[in-house]
């Protein structure tokens, strides 16, 4: 069975780390439903449904062989015109971050676009979107765990690359973890 963090590999074909990258999704955008990766097998599992009256703004999803300061995947946000399923790889575009303080730790979100997508593919930074759409997505996070009384604190968006960065961190963190044997489900 394939792990879909340890055995995805992150580089999308002929297009250059850490710019371009594959995604495995883990929620469809307009989801109320928190599926998160079972770190040990490397299925989904349904983590909960979420408590305010909100839905995810974009598909969410995570880069494989990467390890966040949190000790999980990178998460990335993934726009495009259509839901994309859970545990679909897709391949994806950094065009900003978005950083979070969640629960005491630092907690980034790669922006990005769905490379095949018309509409979006053709975006390559935060400028080239609507503003309405961050204020969205700026939203979201701020209440979506809102009556689970945890605070969330959100930042503003930051450039393409200050994302490179963070995901060229992660990959360098995760090669490490991964060379010391400290990686849960391999």
């Amino acid at each position: 069975m394939i792990h879909a963090w340890h055995d995805v590999t992150p580089g999308a074909e002929e297009l250059p780390l850490p710019s371009h990258f594959r995604a495995v999704i883990e929620i469809p955008k307009g989801s109320s439903n928190k599926y998160e990766l079972d770190k040990g097998s490397g299925l989904l599992k349904l983590d909960r449904v979420l408590s305010s009256a909100v839905y995810y703004p974009a598909n969410y999803g995570f880069i494989p062989q990467t390890l966040a300061e949190d000790d999980d995947p990178l998460d990335v946000l993934v726009y495009c015109t259509e839901e994309i399923p859970p545990m679909t790889i897709c391949e994806a575009r950094a065009v900003g971050m978005m950083t979070m303080i969640d629960q005491g730790q630092p907690d980034h979100k790669i922006i990005a676009v769905l490379v095949q997508d018309p509409i979006y593919g053709e975006r390559h930074k935060v400028e080239d979107f609507p503003g309405h759409i961050f204020k969205m997505l700026r939203r979201f996070f701020e209440d979506y765990k809102t009556l689970e009384d945890k605070e969330v604190e959100v930042d503003e968006m930051k450039s393409a690359e200050e994302a490179h960065r963070i995901i060229n961190e992660c990959l360098e963190r995760y090669e490490k973890a991964r060379r010391m044997g400290k990686m849960k489900g391999l």
